[in-house]
């Protein structure tokens, strides 16, 4: 099994109410990683956890009608302090690109709202998918609102109607052969949408 040599969030966005913040910081300190507070000189915030091995993140935060909103880019080694990161970017249903970086190839995980919708695996010959999420139930329900095949029936049940009355009104037999042809084309175009 490859070992992970690093983890990066590029352009990575969160946004977590103050509780989730505060229950943010002490699950970090119940995972032995030190958590620093820095009030900044525009009035936002950062916090800057710090591992063991001295490896530090720093999430800038901007606070608005009691919310926080973090970008965060950054390349972490450290496990501890990678899964605290991941914990807490997938809690916060945080938007991004976290790249896994193997030796000779690295892994893309492209997120929305705190759930993976695409995986692409990236090497020196390119890129190549490996996992896109795909709306199934909402797709389906998409297709069953289609009404195209039943407006379809419809037209033809009112066509078959008319050539039927046509073909009670014919006087001659070619007449009657040409509504008949008509009649069947129809039947058989109706068989075939109810199909």
């Amino acid at each position: 099994m490859a070992q992970r040599l690093a983890t990066e969030y590029v352009k990575a966005t969160l946004q977590m109410s103050e509780l989730q913040l505060n229950q943010f910081m002490h699950s970090a300190e119940c995972c032995h990683v030190h958590v620093i507070v820095k009030v900044l000189g525009s009035g936002g915030q950062e916090i800057v956890l710090e591992d063991e091995s001295g490896e530090e993140v720093h999430f800038p935060l901007e606070s608005k009608n009691g919310q926080y909103f973090c970008e965060l880019s950054c390349r972490l080694v450290n496990p501890r302090l990678t899964n605290l990161v991941r914990k807490l970017f997938t809690d916060c249903k945080g938007n991004g690109v976290v790249k896994r970086i193997y030796q000779g190839f690295t892994m893309l995980y492209y997120y929305e709202q705190g759930s993976v919708r695409k995986i692409e695996e990236a090497t020196a010959s390119g890129r190549k998918l490996v996992y896109q999420y795909k709306h199934t139930a909402g797709e389906l329900q998409r297709v069953y609102q289609l009404n195209d095949v039943e407006q379809e029936i419809s037209r033809l049940y009112q066509d078959i109607d008319y050539w039927l009355d046509e073909r009670n009104k014919a006087e001659t037999s070619d007449e009657v052969a040409r509504i008949d042809e008509k009649l069947r084309q129809g039947a058989a175009k109706w068989f075939a949408l109810e199909a």
